[in-house]
């Protein structure tokens, strides 16, 4: 892993056209956000989205929203209908690093960063559906893989994984 001087924080509303542009041109397909989904996790729930800067510029994220009720295939939560921010699992929507600086190990600051983050926050569990090719990454940081989802989002298919960070 390539050390770098970076912050990690929540992020502002002027950070939407970067995060959506790392989003846009990450992903393949339909499977991105959409711009005003973005919008709508910065501004209900900044606690569950941290961004990663090098040298003051946005290089990856991860946006979340929370629930008592997890159900991975509800396409509804995507916009946040049902989250609730005290919910006891954080469900994961985007892991997702800039193509320019990928492969750079980014992805795993990030993500430890972000269970520190949620075992601040108390929750119990987080969730996250992944293409197969990223099984062993989320592995490594502790998650299971539950199952192959149901869910086709973005004409794709998913595994559904999960890390328990109660004690």
């Amino acid at each position: 892993m390539i050390m770098y001087d970076y912050t990690i924080r929540s992020p502002r509303l002027q950070d939407l056209e970067r995060c959506y542009e790392i989003e846009s041109t990450s992903y393949e397909g339909d499977e991105a956000a959409t711009y005003e989904k973005i919008k709508t996790r910065i501004l209900s729930y900044p606690e569950g989205f941290m961004v990663m800067e090098i040298g003051g510029l946005i290089v990856g994220f991860i946006n979340s929203g929370s629930t008592d009720n997890v159900v991975m295939s509800d396409e509804h939560f995507k916009e946040l209908i049902g989250h609730n921010p005290e919910g006891k699992h954080n469900v994961i929507m985007s892991v997702v690093v800039h193509r320019n600086f990928q492969g750079r190990g980014i992805s795993s600051i990030l993500i430890k960063n972000y269970i520190f983050r949620m075992r601040q926050l108390k929750k119990e569990s987080i969730q996250l559906m992944c293409k197969e090719n990223l099984i062993s990454l989320y592995e490594r940081f502790g998650f299971k893989h539950l199952v192959k989802s149901s869910s086709s989002h973005g004409g794709m298919s998913w595994h559904e994984m999960s890390l328990a960070l109660k004690i």
